[in-house]
């Protein structure tokens, strides 16, 4: 990976960005792509566009969306109790089995305030407790508060709250962070682009940063609206089955370091597919196939139903570990989606047919 691009790719990672709060990423997004594209922008609803114009800008050429959500799961503080301890509900889907007992930054107007969420200990637990998993009003926010005014003083009802952010490196090429849904995804948008300045492009590429999709892909549906593309591609992480305990005959086999994996299936236009192969094929980048056979819970299900319709791809990153605080990718997994993605883009000219 070019090392510019992997300090960007941690920048991203170690930035908060829950569902509704993508501020800070959003300009960590903008700074980044201002000198590598012909414009930049970003609508009320917090989407950033990073554009690509073809050479001479035709009235004929076709637009086409690459779609990476910026937001991560995250939580919000609900209620201060009068002993300074929060009490937060859920952005997004969460695991609490997987919450409990982790380090944590509350995300305030004062700035990061570091916490930890637990329950009493396992000593003082009752016996049908043990086995029981606590709902969100059973567990608690600790930041160290003396008391209510003592946190209200720093916190406020509504701020968001995350995982400790951090990356880190690990063995053949793996990395783990929270947040690799779908920043990793986000990254590879934003890199085809990058591959491709200074390259005459014959279609208008536009990589969109989208909001909100943990909380139902709201940002890719006022996107897609915007743009009315001609193609659009979301690309957002998958589950890698190369751990143990997954049932490969319902999720199928994808392993980390394999490759990109490109889906089949109804949220999936059969041309974008045949040339996401096809440039894959052509330039000896590895990938991965997968079919899903229904409407995929990613930005591509809401780009392919604007409007009147739009010729939709779906790129997966494998990813282990997925809505936890340790996500693992592998980095030429990225790297060789963002060369699918640059080199599709660049064979996309006014006479390519989406018609089924």
């Amino acid at each position: 990976m070019e090392p510019t691009s992997h300090e960007f790719l941690q920048t991203l990672l170690e930035t908060p960005s829950p569902s509704g709060f993508e501020q800070r990423i959003q300009q960590v997004v903008r700074e980044r792509m201002k000198p590598l594209v012909d414009e930049i922008r970003t609508d009320t609803h917090g989407n950033v566009f990073a554009t690509r114009y073809a050479e001479g800008r035709p009235d004929n050429a076709p637009r086409i969306m690459l779609a990476g959500h910026c937001d991560q799961i995250g939580l919000m503080v609900q209620y201060i109790d009068s002993d300074g301890f929060l009490y937060v509900q859920p952005i997004g889907g969460w695991d609490m089995q997987i919450l409990l007992g982790q380090r944590l930054t509350v995300w305030a107007r004062s700035g990061p305030i570091p916490g930890v969420v637990a329950r009493r200990a396992i000593h003082l637990l009752k016996p049908e407790e043990r086995s029981k998993v606590p709902e969100f009003t059973d567990v608690w926010v600790d930041i160290g508060a003396k008391n209510r005014d003592d946190a209200e003083a720093l916190v406020s009802c509504g701020d968001p709250v995350t995982f400790a952010l951090g990356y880190r490196p690990l063995r053949n090429g793996l990395a783990t962070s929270p947040a690799m849904d779908d920043k990793v995804g986000l990254w590879v948008c934003l890199e085809a682009v990058r591959l491709l300045h200074g390259r005459p492009l014959r279609a208008e590429v536009h990589a969109v940063s989208t909001v909100s999709e943990e909380i139902g892909l709201r940002g890719a549906t006022t996107a897609a609206y915007h743009l009315n593309p001609t193609v659009g591609i979301a690309v957002d992480v998958c589950h890698a089955t190369d751990t143990p305990g997954n049932d490969k005959k319902s999720q199928g086999e994808i392993k980390c370091g394999a490759g990109p994996v490109v889906f089949r299936g109804p949220n999936i236009n059969p041309r974008v597919f045949d040339l996401l192969e096809a440039t894959a094929a052509a330039f000896n980048i590895p990938i991965q196939i997968r079919g899903t056979p229904r409407a995929t819970g990613t930005d591509a299900n809401a780009i392919q139903i604007a409007r009147a319709g739009v010729a939709t791809g779906l790129i997966g990153i494998p990813n282990r570990y997925m809505h936890s605080p340790v996500e693992v990718v592998h980095l030429d997994d990225l790297s060789n989606a963002a060369k699918l993605l640059a080199e599709f883009c660049a064979a996309v000219g006014p006479e390519t047919d989406w018609v089924p």
